[in-house]
């Protein structure tokens, strides 16, 4: 059997991928030997030295190890996150100032250039992202057009830009204008102005749980308060504990990210984004869909966001191309449907619009081909680093630890066994100048505090891969357990 033709992936990764899609989907279990290499070899039509070189590309990504004169084996994983280990109580809750200064915390010392993070969902690699080409391209506007820097950019912004969003949305099923976009400052900014749409201070908002932990001083900004609403790590949003909240008219928003959500991976399947788009729009709630990730996602075809079935108007879409193209540029957009109008009038008092230099750069990339290409790379980068780091993990971890199996983007939540506080293995490991992101960030609530939010968008390397090993070992002191586990469950499906 021949390799299929790959023009962007070498001989022996596209081998690699094949076994790692047999290793994820269960075919080869953890503790089976490997095909030899020269069977390998013969069946796939390719050099020994191909089969060497994805061997140790597995190995890298902690899929297979090799056993000395008897060869290579598929490596235990760690169990699978399967559902919430205790559903949250539908309490309304406004966020205490222990837990907005444990944001704080955590904040100051992810911006600590001495601290090793492993947490922070904000890529640190600049290999991760197009810099040199989309320095070309502002070079290149800046010589063609120098007074671009000497003009105000005035609302709605960047034409171009808005236009090439509105091109691209088609490929995830959403027929935009440019007209029905509105740019802002980074995805944070869209959630900020939607909230300040369709609430008013006092009203209630409902959210996944565990959640992005910034909503929490987000809505306690606004004057509003917060109710968490069971999420299944694997399905998302609880809609039957949704629809009941509707009918009772406990909420009067819903923000959820459904696609690669933030912190536990997972992608919502297709029927319940529909029914969720239908639940929204019978009971007139508004649905602040956070898309940030969106592009992210592993499986291919891409899931289409909740917009692609909004009826009526009631999903409100935000994303940014922070996590994707170039953090530095903060440029994010929103698809507002009915509320579009409240929301440019709110950017235009707000922060006007966006930098023309940085959106035209921008659209100057999306509009020259290129962008579709570096996603694949950056998918296939973040799936290779969540196999290492949950390799490491199922070594150094205590026995017991489960984890998420992200369906897209870079970071996954982890689940310690026994008695422990993950804030108070956050500031042991803070004397080891080490960050993570403790669970009890997640929730208003007393739950996930024996649960972590771990980050792979950083270099992989020695540096990052011993921080895991000695969160690992320090999570072993304080529960008391023994590290490793050779049993487990496959990771996900394979990446295109």
């Amino acid at each position: 059997m021949s390799l299929p033709f790959s023009s962007d992936r070498t001989l022996y990764q596209q081998l690699a991928d094949s076994f790692a899609e047999s290793i994820h989907q269960g075919t080869l279990k953890p503790g089976k030997r490997l095909p030899a290499i020269r069977r390998v070899a013969q069946s796939h039509q390719v050099s020994v030295n191909t089969v060497l070189n994805a061997w140790q590309l597995l190995e890298d990504r902690g899929l297979i190890e090799a056993r000395p004169q008897s060869g290579y084996y598929v490596r235990g994983v760690l169990p699978a996150v399967t559902r919430s280990v205790k559903p949250p109580p539908a309490d309304i809750h406004d966020p205490s100032a222990q837990k907005l200064a444990l944001i704080e915390q955590v904040f100051a010392a992810q911006n600590n250039p001495d601290y090793t993070n492993i947490s922070l969902a904000c890529p640190q690699d600049s290999e991760l992202f197009p810099s040199a080409r989309l320095a070309r391209i502002t070079a290149s506007l800046l010589r063609r057009e120098p007074g671009i820097v000497g003009r105000y950019a005035l609302p709605p912004g960047s034409e171009r830009l808005r236009e090439e969003i509105a091109r691209r949305a088609l490929l995830a099923g959403l027929t935009l204008t440019p007209q029905a976009i509105t740019l802002t400052h980074g995805c944070m900014e869209a959630l900020q102005l939607a909230l300040r749409a369709v609430t008013q201070p006092g009203d209630c908002v409902g959210l996944e749980s565990p959640t992005y932990f910034f909503l929490f001083p987000l809505l306690a900004s606004l004057g509003l308060k917060a109710l968490e609403i069971p999420t299944d790590p694997q399905r998302g949003l609880s809609l039957e504990a949704l629809e009941m909240l509707l009918q009772e008219k406990r909420i009067q928003a819903l923000v959820a990210m459904p696609g690669a959500q933030n912190p536990l991976g997972y992608v919502m399947p297709l029927a319940r984004k529909k029914r969720l788009a239908e639940l929204v729009n019978t009971y007139n709630v508004p649905l602040i869909e956070d898309g940030l990730y969106d592009e992210l996602q592993f499986d291919w075809p891409l899931s289409p966001p909740v917009k692609a079935f909004d009826r009526d108007g009631w999903v409100i879409y935000c994303t940014s191309f922070t996590k994707t193209v170039a953090p530095d540029f903060r440029v994010g957009w929103t698809a507002a449907g009915r509320f579009h109008a409240a929301i440019a009038r709110l950017k235009a008092v707000s922060s006007m619009t966006e930098s023309r230099l940085l959106s035209e750069t921008l659209a100057e990339f999306l509009a020259s081909g290129g962008y579709d290409h570096h996603l694949r790379s950056l998918r296939r980068r973040y799936a290779a680093n969540l196999d290492a780091a949950r390799g490491i993990l199922a070594r150094h971890f205590p026995q017991g630890t489960r984890a998420t199996l992200p369906r897209g983007g870079f970071v996954f939540w982890v689940e310690l066994p026994g008695d422990i506080d993950t804030v108070a293995l956050f500031h042991r490991l803070l004397q080891e100048q080490i960050c993570v992101t403790p669970g009890a960030l997640y929730t208003l609530s007393d739950r996930y505090r024996h649960a972590l939010r771990l980050s792979c968008c950083y270099p992989f390397d020695e540096r990052y891969t011993w921080a895991l090993k000695r969160t690992g070992a320090l999570a072993c002191e304080m529960t008391g357990l023994a590290p490793g586990q050779d049993h487990g469950l496959p990771l996900r499906p394979q990446v295109v």
